[in-house]
């Protein structure tokens, strides 16, 4: 899509600036970033594309190119409230509203543009990709003096106060820091992180798309929050500790009793493992051990299956067969769960053999296609 052309035919005018707002996948650490672990995710080059100019009233004007049907959305600076029938223009409206609420200068409205490549309802980011996107677009547009941090935190805040899902700092903190060809192995207790270099030689990260929609707020999610915020609560009462991100394996292990509920001991067991398991992909990473890493993915899966139970039949079927394929070192589900993707760690020459194979035993067992992507590690959001 030439999206200077759409702005010029939306909003009458070819006075725009461009950007570029990636996706990311989580490679391994999933579900532990509300519990005070380690994530280590990546921006990936799929993502927003937006064309934004800056007005002389208080009209914000958005446009999507992947609903066309929606129209131009016309808002006001004096009226941000949420409003479920305004759509994916909430995401956009929440960052003007906090950032304006922080005292950051902006003065007039804007009209912006935007396509996004990013399958919607995958599990890729495209919340916090538009967020960081309307972020980097205002701080350009309004010369605002704003850190990228502050950023990241804004579009953190709007999905949880704004949207109203309980989500952790990871898709904003990738998508706001992404590095090309590099991961980003992060705290979420202390935002300390460390961009480590993802050199895959002959292998490829080709990403799977179960094609069934997750809404993240309707989903699951909470509710696994919540259990865990149980469990630590019951391991508070004896151990001095902020998060379950704190706990070796072995400290875990020896608390169990504590508990003392097998499901949410499930939970926080995939929390505490998951994170140590996320410290050992990384390192594995630096060494450019492949084949551990690999391990480390499938290991991920089956815990996220039995442990936290997030799965399901589409991603546990894209997730196995993968693995079972020739050339594939690991796979496993990324992002929330319950649909969305799974990535495969695969020989560049076994690709196609790939997407053969589980594609057919895919169609076969759900009864619909899933759809494949090379993923490529790219930059965060920025002005191109």
């Amino acid at each position: 899509m030439d999206l200077k052309k759409v702005f010029q035919e939306k909003f009458n005018t070819t006075d725009s600036q461009s950007f570029f707002s990636p996706g990311r996948i989580n490679l391994i650490g999933e579900h532990t970033d509300y519990n005070g672990g380690h994530v280590f995710p990546a921006a990936i080059t799929l993502g927003t594309y937006g064309e934004a100019r800056k007005r002389e009233d208080d009209l914000i004007r958005l446009y999507s190119g992947n609903f066309p049907d929606l129209g131009i959305f016309e808002l006001s600076l004096k009226d941000l409230t949420f409003k479920k029938e305004h759509d994916w223009t909430n995401y956009v409206k929440g960052m003007v509203k906090f950032l304006l609420e922080a005292g950051y200068d902006i003065s007039t409205g804007f009209d912006l543009a935007l396509y996004g490549n990013i399958p919607n309802g995958a599990g890729l980011s495209s919340s916090a990709s538009l967020e960081l996107l309307a972020g980097v677009v205002l701080e350009e547009l309004f010369q605002l003096d704003i850190s990228r941090l502050d950023l990241i935190l804004t579009g953190k805040r709007v999905e949880n106060e704004f949207i109203g899902v309980n989500s952790g700092i990871m898709d904003q903190f990738a998508i706001g820091m992404g590095q090309k060809d590099h991961g980003i192995f992060l705290d979420t207790n202390t935002l300390e992180y460390e961009m480590v270099p993802v050199e895959l030689g002959e292998y490829v990260v080709c990403i799977m798309n179960t094609n069934k929609r997750r809404e993240l707020a309707d989903s699951k999610y909470n509710e696994r929050r919540a259990e865990c915020e149980e469990a630590l609560a019951r391991l508070q009462k004896q151990l001095a500790i902020k998060s379950l991100g704190e706990l070796t394996e072995e400290e875990f292990e020896k608390n169990t009793f504590l508990i003392n509920d097998p499901i949410l001991e499930k939970r926080a067991r995939h929390a505490v493992y998951e994170n140590g398991r996320t410290i050992k992909a990384k390192n594995a990473l630096v060494k450019g051990d492949l084949e551990t890493f690999g391990k480390l993915l499938n290991a991920s899966h089956a815990s996220l299956r039995d442990d936290y139970e997030v799965t399901g039949l589409e991603l546990d079927t894209l997730a196995q067969t993968a693995q079972s394929v020739p050339g594939v070192l690991g796979a496993r589900m990324t992002g929330a769960g319950f649909g969305g993707c799974a990535i495969a760690l695969v020989k560049e020459d076994q690709l196609e053999n790939l997407k053969e194979v589980v594609g057919e035993k895919y169609l076969n067992v759900v009864g619909y296609k899933a759809d494949f992507y090379e993923a490529h590690v790219g930059d965060g959001t920025k002005k191109l």
